[in-house]
């Protein structure tokens, strides 16, 4: 018998209080929400050994991830990020002070700009991407290799019923 936790605990309090109350979305929901919470501290300080918080990471590794020539306009940044304008510019600003990225007229329309990843930011955002890797996968040992990829594909499902539903009019989803 799998030892209970956390979750199983809470349920089982409703249960007592509210049996007639179905709590299967705790059971799935619930444990996301909590495993999210018990790995952000090693996420957040992965990024912090790197000098970087966890918006800015998402920016150089926005970036980074595109692939050569390492620069994109804001818009597409602000869009991927699912953030706004201002709060890119924010994280810009403090990027462009580290050296992490340049920004630079685009060679297309001469009055917006393209924001490039410097060496540095280059180098910093693959690093930072393969340490959280290696510390996320060993957050993930309590787990067959079968297993990982069973909880993956369910969650795949999940995620695509839930961002299918945010499509189609009702405001459940969230962005992530």
């Amino acid at each position: 018998m799998e030892q209970q936790d956390h979750v199983d605990r809470l349920r089982a309090l409703w249960a007592a209080e509210l049996p007639d109350l179905d709590t299967t979305p705790m059971s799935i929901l619930g444990r996301i929400y909590r495993i999210s919470n018990l790995v952000r501290p090693s996420i957040e300080s992965t990024f912090a050994e790197f000098d970087l918080d966890r918006g800015e990471f998402d920016v150089i590794s926005t970036i980074r991830k595109a692939g050569p020539p390492y620069r994109m306009i804001p818009t597409e940044l602000y869009g991927l990020l699912m953030i706004s304008s201002g709060g890119l510019t924010h994280r810009l600003d403090r990027l462009e002070k580290s050296g992490l990225i340049r920004r630079e007229r685009s060679a297309q329309d001469k009055r917006s700009f393209e924001v490039a990843l410097t060496d540095e930011g280059i180098r910093r955002a693959e690093n930072a991407f393969r340490e959280d890797m290696k510390r996320e996968l060993a957050h993930l040992d309590g787990l067959e290799e079968g297993e990982r990829q069973a909880l993956a594909g369910l969650l795949r499902k999940l995620a695509g019923s839930l961002e299918r539903a945010g499509e189609n009019g009702p405001e459940t989803a969230d962005s992530v």
